[in-house]
């Protein structure tokens, strides 16, 4: 009976160690994922109608509904591996740009309103924006393409091409510009730039917008900060030869 009972404990033990080391490395594992999480670069292109990211991380449950229904398999999961909170979903226009689906089938599968209904119309959804990197641009450096341009889903609107004058002894050239207040951050034209690595990317909107201020913004409109406003027009007095002045009527109009 001894043997037996000897041998029965050395498997315990050699469980309980076990168990131990896995218990332990779970661990490890876990803290590295948490640490991970808490480090995850809050850049991340998410689907349209996303709300804003603190609220939209509240909300969404990660629970892959927007992927499943996205008929282009634009959008993917985040690990815990990602430099993006795990679970999230997210796309990579280099890779596989949204194509703006006009019924936005990802919207109408989230469960919890971290993709807002509110948004009816693909062209109002704003993903990201568009920056060009002018010194790789190939328009910018005087060669034709307007690829960008021309597959913009919204194009003439989101991204124009303009005349700029070229150095002198060159000629003239046809630039993108991108117009952040119709720009969706679709990526497509990221994905079509043909560039080695493309001139033209979508990112974060406020990572890259600035904000003048009110104060400059009055200015522009002509208004000085803080003066009082300019008083209202008051209409001439009638006269005792003259009829009242009648708004918008030239007073040789009026019968005198």
């Amino acid at each position: 009976m001894t043997a037996p009972a000897n041998a029965g404990r050395r498997v315990f033990l050699v469980r309980l160690t076990q168990g131990a080391a896995l218990a332990a490395s779970g661990g490890l594992v876990w803290t590295y994922v948490l640490r991970s999480e808490a480090r995850a670069s809050p850049f991340a292109l998410r689907p349209p109608g996303a709300l804003a990211e603190p609220d939209f991380n509240a909300l969404c449950i990660k629970c892959g509904q927007c992927v499943n229904a996205c008929p282009y398999d634009t959008l993917r999961l985040a690990t815990a591996w990602d430099s993006r909170p795990i679970g999230s979903p997210y796309f990579l226009p280099r890779e596989t740009p949204c194509y703006m689906c006009t019924d936005i089938p990802c919207l109408k599968a989230c469960p919890t309103g971290a993709l807002s209904p509110q948004l009816k119309d693909i062209r109002d959804a704003r993903m990201g924006l568009a920056v060009i990197d002018i010194e790789n641009c190939l328009s910018w450096n005087g060669m034709r393409c307007e690829i960008c341009y021309l597959t913009c889903p919204v194009r003439g609107r989101a991204i124009t091409v303009e005349r700029r004058t070229g150095p002198e002894g060159t000629h003239a050239r046809l630039v993108p510009i991108v117009h952040s207040d119709h720009c969706t951050g679709c990526g497509v034209c990221e994905k079509k730039c043909p560039t080695q690595e493309a001139a033209i990317k979508v990112v974060q909107a406020d990572l890259v917008k600035g904000d003048m201020g009110e104060h400059y913004r009055l200015m522009r409109e002509g208004i000085t900060p803080g003066a009082a406003p300019p008083a209202p027009a008051v209409p001439p007095a009638a006269g005792p030869d003259r009829r009242p002045a009648v708004p918008g009527l030239d007073v040789l109009n009026q019968g005198l």
